[in-house]
């Protein structure tokens, strides 16, 4: 660790040179890509500097012991050092774990109504609701891709796109089974009832040809839409179903008026689905070896249950339970990301030392 942390070192003071010279800035494209080097290696730098000042204080502490009267202040200075540096190294160790290709993309969310008829599409509709207010809180654009609303309200399917910086970092541990116990507001008799709903986040393909897809596997199906959007939208064969013949996946839109557009935007899903597969098989693999199921992209596993007569979030993949619900389902999630995140970055560390 120690070694690549000095290569990185002296990269960071090579970057430094070449981004003070004129040709560097000259070619946008090269002064881009190394500015970006730049900010990626100098944080993990300066924590490398912290540690090394950390052993040189232990250093200079073991030798005042040889000094009678500073010997007690220098045992406590040894003590605090080590544990200075016990924690930067961890620390070091976190931020020199590979990086996810994906962590930076935008995300295709897609929620599925499941077990509980009507009262499980308005819990989609919540889960929704929650999504898109965490989206808010940390500025993420919101765009409705595809949505089936059911009768009573909610969705039986609904598709957003999440668009901002770290989007995939952030919700990639929501895929899964989310379970809800709740009354029904169709509940007369005031009992409490037990749905559910399937999340799946997956990353946005750069582009659509990132993902190999062969023409001659789709088949393309247009076809007059319907439920709400005026009467315009129902008046020409607007929207569009692909249906790729390999997989079997199928994806549907018919939410803009042109056609063009919703071809495009379900190519786009389309690439997103197939590159989650694969995605999956890859993280089911790894997964595999580890005691929990964060990573592994199960959609069938129930990873989450929303309790609303206690008041209270359990996540069942780290036992992590939370009585905050109302601020859960008003979008705060911080506290729950950031447990998924700690716990798989405790993962991959173990795995390491494995």
């Amino acid at each position: 660790m120690l070694a690549k942390l000095d290569q990185l070192a002296n990269r960071l003071v090579e970057l430094d040179e070449l981004l003070m010279h004129q040709e560097a800035t000259s070619n946008m494209d090269t002064y881009r890509k190394m500015t970006r080097e730049h900010a990626e290696i100098g944080p993990l730098v300066a924590l490398y500097k912290d540690f090394q000042a950390a052993q040189a204080d232990i250093a200079e502490a073991h030798e005042m012991l040889q000094d009678p009267d500073m010997k007690d202040f220098a045992q406590e200075e040894i003590e605090a050092g080590k544990a200075r540096v016990a924690a930067l190294e961890l620390d070091l160790q976190k931020m020199l774990l590979p990086k996810d290709v994906n962590d930076e993309r935008n995300i295709f969310l897609e929620i599925r109504a499941g077990t509980g008829g009507d009262e499980s599409a308005l819990f989609a509709g919540d889960l929704l609701r929650m999504y898109t207010r965490f989206a808010e809180r940390n500025r993420w654009q919101v765009e409705m891709v595809s949505e089936s609303p059911s009768d009573l309200g909610g969705y039986r399917e609904v598709i957003v796109r999440l668009v901002g910086n770290g989007a995939y970092s952030k919700l990639k541990f929501e895929s899964g089974g989310h379970r809800v116990q709740r009354v029904p507001a169709t509940e007369t008799q005031g009992r409490i009832h037990t749905s559910a709903c399937t999340v799946a986040v997956m990353p946005e393909a750069d582009e659509v040809e990132d993902v190999n897809i062969n023409p001659a596997d789709l088949r393309i199906d247009t076809y007059r839409a319907s439920g709400a959007g005026g009467q315009h939208i129902n008046k020409t064969d607007s929207a569009v179903r692909i249906t790729h013949l390999p997989t079997g996946i199928v994806v549907e839109c018919q939410d803009d008026r042109s056609q063009h557009k919703n071809k495009a935007s379900a190519l786009k899903v389309l690439a997103a689905r197939i590159k989650d597969v694969q995605l999956r098989e890859q993280q089911s693999k790894e997964a595999a070896t580890r005691k929990s199921l964060i990573g592994s992209g199960d959609r069938s596993e129930r990873i989450r249950t929303y309790n609303f007569p206690q008041g209270r979030m359990t996540d069942h993949r780290i036992n992590l339970t939370l009585y905050k619900l109302d601020f859960i389902m008003d979008g705060d999630l911080a506290d729950l990301t950031n447990a998924l995140a700690s716990e798989h970055q405790a993962e991959l560390l173990a795995a390491l030392g494995d």
